[in-house]
C-alpha cells in the first residue's frame, strides 16, 4: 500500500513538473516537446516488457515453471499496451510537428510491424486449446518475436531517413537543459515503477484464473 501511494505521488509530481517546472524546448512547435516526458518512457517500457517476456519464456521452456509463463504473458500484454500508447503519443506529436497523425516514417512503420508481431502472439495463445502446448508454442514464439525488437526499434530508424528527432533515448546526448533532464529521468523511473506494479497485478490475476483452469481429473 505504501509503495503504491509513493508511486502515485511520484507520477503526479512528474506530470506537474512536465508542464510547470520545465520550459518548452526550442525548435519544436508550441508545447509539443513536453510529450517527450511521456512518449519516450512508454517506448522504453514497451521494449523492457518484451525483453522480460522473452526471458520468462526461455525460463519456462527450460524449467516448465508455470509462474514463468504467467510472467511471459503478463509482460507481453503490458508491452503491447505501452507500444500502443507510444504510437498514440507519437502520432499526436507528428500531427503538431509534421501536419499529419501518420506519415509512414520508418519509426512509425516499425512500431506497426512490432504491434502486428505481438498481436500474433496473443492470437496463438487463443488458438491452441491445450494449456501445455499453448504455453510451449507461446514461449517459442515470444523468443523469436523478440529477435525483431532491437532491429525494428533501434536499427531500421537509423539506417533510413527519418523525420523523428535524434538522441531522444540517449540521456548522455539529449540536448536537454538540467531541469528537463531531471524530469525526463524521473519520468523513466516513474514509468518503470508503474510497469512493475502492473506486471505484479496482472500475474496475480492470471494465477487466480489458473485456479479455474480445467484439469484432466475434471473430465473423469
Amino acid at each position: 500500500m505504501i509503495l503504491k501511494a509513493m508511486l502515485s505521488i511520484w507520477m503526479a509530481v512528474i506530470i506537474v513538473a512536465a508542464f510547470l517546472y520545465t520550459e518548452a524546448a526550442v525548435g519544436f512547435p508550441g508545447e509539443t516537446s513536453r510529450i517527450l516526458f511521456f512518449h519516450v518512457p512508454q517506448a522504453w517500457v514497451a521494449t523492457l516488457s518484451f525483453l522480460v517476456s522473452m526471458i520468462a519464456s526461455a525460463t519456462y521452456l527450460a524449467k516448465r515453471n508455470l509462474k514463468a509463463d504467467y510472467l511471459a504473458q503478463s509482460a507481453a500484454e503490458l508491452g503491447f499496451l505501452f507500444c500502443v500508447l507510444a504510437t498514440v503519443t507519437g502520432s499526436i506529436f507528428a500531427k503538431a510537428t509534421w501536419g499529419s497523425f501518420w506519415n509512414w516514417d520508418p519509426r512509425e512503420t516499425s512500431i506497426v510491424i512490432l504491434l502486428m508481431i505481438y498481436g500474433a502472439y496473443f492470437a496463438l495463445r487463443s488458438a491452441v486449446p491445450d494449456p501445455e502446448r499453448k504455453r510451449v508454442f507461446a514461449a517459442v514464439y515470444s523468443i523469436l518475436a523478440f529477435t525483431t525488437v532491437p532491429f525494428l526499434i533501434f536499427v531500421v530508424p537509423r539506417i533510413t531517413a527519418s523525420l523523428h528527432p535524434e538522441n531522444t533515448m540517449n540521456p548522455t546526448q539529449p540536448g536537454m537543459d538540467p531541469k528537463t533532464l531531471k524530469v525526463f529521468l524521473g519520468s523513466l523511473l516513474a514509468y518503470t515503477g508503474l510497469f512493475v506494479w502492473m506486471l505484479r497485478l496482472k500475474m496475480r490475476i492470471l494465477r487466480l484464473e489458473g485456479l479455474k483452469e480445467p484439469r484432466f481429473g475434471d473430465f473423469i
